[in-house]
């Protein structure tokens, strides 16, 4: 699996937390994942409050998907435990066995 994290706001500390979370997570998938890209970023910069975010996208080796995960906290450090966590089961989801898959239509 190659992996990219991006975000310069984030300190070389929460990247590798980021890379440790994240491997933990999509370990058990190997082969089936091509790549995964995580971008850390503090939203409002100095203002503070709930604005770091943490974006993963992984693009699966088979079937063409992929699967985008964000989450946002006011620590960037729960922010990727979270998004790693949900990442997992969606990825989970996205390569079991039969499962077909097409995006629910938009409500309107």
């Amino acid at each position: 699996m190659q992996m990219k994290i991006r975000g310069r706001e984030a300190s070389p500390g929460i990247h590798e937390h980021a890379r440790r979370r994240f491997e933990f997570a999509l370990g058990r998938f190997g082969g089936r994942i091509q790549s995964l890209t995580i971008s850390l970023a503090d939203l409002n910069g100095p203002r503070g409050g709930v604005d770091k975010r943490c974006l993963a996208i992984v693009r699966l080796v088979a079937r063409g998907r992929t699967v985008v995960v964000e989450d946002t906290d006011a620590s960037l450090a729960v922010a990727v435990d979270r998004a790693a966590d949900r990442m997992g089961r969606a990825v989970a989801r996205a390569v079991r066995p039969g499962l077909t898959w097409s995006p629910a239509p938009m409500p309107g």
